[in-house]
Parts: C-alpha cells; structure tokens; sequence
C-alpha cells in the first residue's frame, strides 16, 4: 500500500465568486488537491418568488426547468459542466455510497434516486451536490483528493452519518491503495441552523446530552450541532484542526440563505458542491 505523503493544508473557507455565483470555498485546497468545494447561497439563479434564486432542490414545488437550469449554472461555474452530477434523494438517513470511477456514476445515480444522505466521491470527473434549507452541509476532503458530501440534520448528526462518511472515504482510498488516516482528512461545516435558533424537544436534547456530552447544550431545549458534529468526528479520528465552521446561521442569515423555519417551510435549497478535475 502506498503511504499518503502530502499534508493538507488545514481547512478554510473564504468567499469566492465564480461566474455569477458567491460560494464559500476553499482555495488553497484547491491549489493543492484540484478538489473545488462549494456552499452556495441564494443568489445567481433563475428561480422566483420563496425559491429566488438559486434554488438547487427539485423536491420543492419550483419550476423543475429553474431548477435544473440553477444546477447547469452551479456546474459550469466551478468546472465540472460536462461531469456526471450525483445528486442523491435525501430522506434524514445514514446511507453513504460510493463513486469509485466515473463509468459508476449512472449506477451510484440511480441508487442515490431511492435515498442516500452521503455521497463519497473517490475519482476525478464526477461531481455532487447535495440540498439543505437549515441542516448541516458537510465536506469531507482526504489529502488523496477523495471526497465526501454528506447532508446532517439532527437525525444526520445522532446518527453520526458524517464520521461514518469519513470512514468510508478512507476505506476508498484503501481499495486504490492509498493510506489516509481519518486525522488527516479537511472538514467543512456550512452554513446551518444555529443553537440560538434550534429549539428541540426536551427528548431530543437529552439524546443529544446523552450520546455526545453537555458540550453540544446550549441551554434549555437548545442544541449546538456543530459542536455535537465535531464531537462526533473527533470520536471517528478526525483532527479538531481540521475542522472548520463557515460560522453562518440560516436562519438569522435568511437573506442569504434558505431556511425552513424563517420561510414557514416554503423555501429553496441551496447547496454543498464538491468536484475533482
């Protein structure tokens, strides 16, 4: 088995403007790996009314052609106009599957179509995209330039589908023969509801208390997920360095991004993109 040698840099997200689009995205790694990350946001698109603009879901009741055409936009904006898009149905599962070439890319599409929550990437030339209006985006990235795009609403994060993505990134590398250890994989967390705004149950905050500490309380009702989340990947081996918050809430940023609960569910999805060349 070939070691990995390179170290990646450690994660950051800056703005980026491509085309028409603003995304949070990562530069360095991408000089480094040829991995481009992305968290959109709602400007850049085609789509009106609750959808405007840059809606990427297509499970919501906006024009399926706005949709599509946002996607095509997303796409081509940060390189990958003419790659397979995985864009799985997303049910608040633990479901992560694997593109191991390109030529698995329609097969892996249509098992995502019958709902996967993660999508581990481990060639160059194929793409994927995943939807949140308040859940967490996150972005696995090994220093093989593997990647992983994992949805994590709090069920997503009690069921600790992003560590299980980490690991299942590094098995890919595995099966090419490459060694990566989980604590040198780069994570990324989008923007999401935040513990001011994410009032749970009592039983809901007390799973969390009980599986990932008081660490993740944020008071009666309130939960952190994010701090849950890091909880979660800091168990599964990954480095607390190597994870970085964009430190955004959508809904206290609702201008900026789709939220279910500032919209009274009738909303848009923006998205977590992440393509090798």
């Amino acid at each position: 088995m070939n070691k990995t040698t390179r170290e990646l840099a450690l994660p950051r997200l800056d703005t980026g403007r491509f085309a028409s689009l603003e995304v949070l995205t990562d530069e360095p790694l991408f000089r480094q790996t040829g991995v481009r990350i992305a968290f959109t946001g709602r400007a850049g698109g085609v789509s009106e009314g609750p959808y405007a603009s840059l809606n990427l879901g297509d499970h919501v009741d906006d024009d399926l052609a706005c949709v599509l055409e946002n996607r095509r936009r997303v796409s081509a904006a940060l390189g990958a106009a003419d790659a397979p898009l995985i864009v799985p149905r997303q049910v608040h599962g633990d479901a992560v599957l694997t593109v191991a070439n390109p030529a698995d890319a329609p097969a892996v599409q249509a098992r995502a179509g019958e709902g996967a929550d993660g999508i581990v990437v481990a060639c160059a030339g194929v793409a994927s995209l995943l939807c949140f209006a308040d859940c967490m985006p996150v972005i696995a990235v090994a220093p093989s330039g593997a990647f992983a795009v994992v949805h994590a609403g709090w069920r997503g994060v009690m069921a600790e589908i992003a560590a299980k993505a980490v690991r299942e990134l590094v098995e890919a590398d595995r099966m090419r023969g490459v060694e990566t250890l989980p604590s040198q994989v780069n994570v990324y967390l989008g923007p999401h509801i935040h513990a001011e705004c994410f009032e749970t149950s009592e039983d809901i905050h007390r799973q969390f208390t009980e599986r990932f500490g008081t660490g993740c309380s944020a008071g009666a009702r309130h939960i952190d997920l994010a701090a849950a989340q890091r909880e979660s990947l800091a168990r599964a081996g990954v480095a607390p360095e190597r994870v970085v918050d964009a430190g955004v809430c959508t809904v206290c940023s609702n201008e900026a991004y789709f939220s279910y609960r500032a919209q009274g569910g009738v909303c848009g999805r923006h998205g977590a993109f992440a393509f090798r060349a």
